[in-house]
C-alpha cells in the first residue's frame, strides 16, 4: 500500500532519490515467487504416449522434531530442551514406506503404458541450477543434466522435505502440542519445456488421537506419524493409479 511521506519539521523536503530508492527496496521485497499451486494431473500427461518417463526421489530427511517460531537462539534452546524426549524418540523411528514410493510409482506408471526409468540414485534436487522462469506451472529448477544422462522426455520426482513431528512456537513458549508431520511435493516435469504437467503439495499434519505427553515411546504420537506416513502415501500413489 503507497503511503505519502509525511511533511518533515522545519519545512524541510525529503530528497526525492532516497524516497526513489526506499520504493525501489518496497517494490523488489515483495517479489518473492509465489508458491506453486496444485497441478491436477490428466489421464493425456498419466498416459504419456510416445515418451520415456523417469522417476526420482530426493534423499529422505531425518525424522525430526521442528520446532518453528523458536527464533533466537535462547527460544530454540528453551524449545529443544523442552522437548528433548520426543526428538530423541523421533530419530528412532523408520521411514522406509516412504522410500518405498519411488518403486510403487514405477510400478503404476508401468501399468499405464509409460516406459519407465527409475532413477535409483537420489537425486538433490536443491542443488540443481535454476531454470529461470517464474511463471508459475514451470519447474523452478533445470533437470536439463538428468533428461541428457537417463535420455527421458519427463521426469516425476517425489521431494520430501521434512518428516517427523512439528510443534510451533512464539519465541520460547509453545502455542500449540505436537503433531506429526510429512512435507514435500510429488511433481511431473516435462523435460523438453519444463512445464509441470502434475504438481501436488505434500503437508500432512496428524494430531495425537489421546494424550501426546507420553515420554519416552509416546504411542499416541507415534500412532499419529504413521497415519501421517500411510496418508500421504495413498495421497501421491492415487492419481497414479487412475
Amino acid at each position: 500500500m503507497h503511503r505519502s511521506v509525511p511533511h518533515q519539521p522545519g519545512g524541510c523536503r525529503v530528497n526525492s532519490r532516497f524516497v526513489g530508492l526506499l520504493l525501489a527496496m518496497s517494490m523488489l521485497g515483495g517479489c518473492a515467487v509465489a508458491p506453486q499451486l496444485p497441478v491436477p494431473l490428466s489421464k493425456e500427461a498419466l498416459a504419456g504416449q510416445g515418451s520415456r518417463m523417469g522417476v526420482a526421489m530426493s534423499a529422505l530427511p531425518k525424522v525430526d522434531t521442528h520446532l518453528p517460531g523458536a527464533g533466537c537462539l535462547l527460544c530454540l534452546a528453551v524449545a529443544s530442551a523442552a522437548n528433548h524426549s520426543l526428538t530423541k524418540h523421533a530419530q528412532t523411528l523408520p521411514a522406509e514406506d516412504l522410500a518405498k514410493l519411488r518403486a510403487e510409482a514405477a510400478a503404476l506408471l508401468r501399468k499405464n503404458g509409460n516406459d519407465v526409468v527409475v532413477l535409483d540414485q537420489d537425486i538433490n534436487v536443491s542443488a540443481l541450477p535454476d531454470f529461470g522462469s517464474k511463471e508459475p506451472n514451470f519447474a523452478r529448477k533445470n533437470f536439463a543434466s538428468i533428461r541428457d544422462r537417463y535420455k527421458i522426455d519427463r521426469l516425476l520426482v517425489v521431494d520430501l522435505e521434512m518428516i517427523g513431528f512439528l510443534r510451533t512456537y512464539s519465541a520460547y513458549i509453545p502455542t500449540a502440542d505436537p503433531k506429526a508431520m510429512v512435507r514435500g511435493s510429488a511433481y511431473i516435469v516435462n523435460l523438453k519445456t519444463h512445464a509441470l504437467e502434475w504438481f501436488l503439495p505434500v503437508d500432512t499434519l496428524r494430531s495425537a488421537e489421546s494424550k501426546w505427553d507420553e515420554p519416552p515411546s509416546f504411542p499416541g504420537l507415534t500412532n499419529a506419524y504413521f497415519q501421517a506416513i500411510e496418508i500421504s502415501r495413498d495421497n501421491i500413489l492415487k492419481p497414479l493409479s487412475n
